[in-house]
């Protein structure tokens, strides 16, 4: 009750917000309360937007590279891959996989160098 009329005039809510005290009169705040068996909350939103991100950042990617990134890496729940495996998946030699691992990468990691100097 007492976080639903602080709240009468604000559709924004944040897992830090206040909702009442314990018996010792220490604040509780939603998060504190919020359960999750899996793993915790705040760890969950954290991977969920590193996901988002790296989703935002394959779609810089050629195919070929993306392909490559996901295989190496194991995303979209594949299983990783070494670079001599992939070679032999792409009937291409294990260094030309490696330069184009190493070129995707260095793609990511200019747009994510980027996008935290734009915060």
């Amino acid at each position: 009750m007492f976080f639903r009329s602080n709240k009468k005039n604000d559709n924004n809510v944040s897992l830090n917000d206040s909702i009442g005290y314990d018996k010792e009169g220490n604040e509780i705040n939603l998060i504190d309360v919020i359960k999750d068996d899996n793993q915790d909350i705040l760890s969950t939103i954290h991977n969920q937007h590193n996901i988002n991100l790296l989703n935002k950042y394959l779609k810089l990617l050629t195919p070929r590279e993306k392909e490559i990134i996901i295989k190496r890496y194991g995303l979209n729940n594949q299983e990783e891959q070494t670079q001599k495996e992939i070679a032999a998946d792409l009937k291409i030699s294990r260094s030309y996989v490696s330069r184009i691992e190493k070129r995707a990468l260095t793609k990511i990691l200019k747009e994510f160098i980027k996008s935290k100097n734009e915060i």
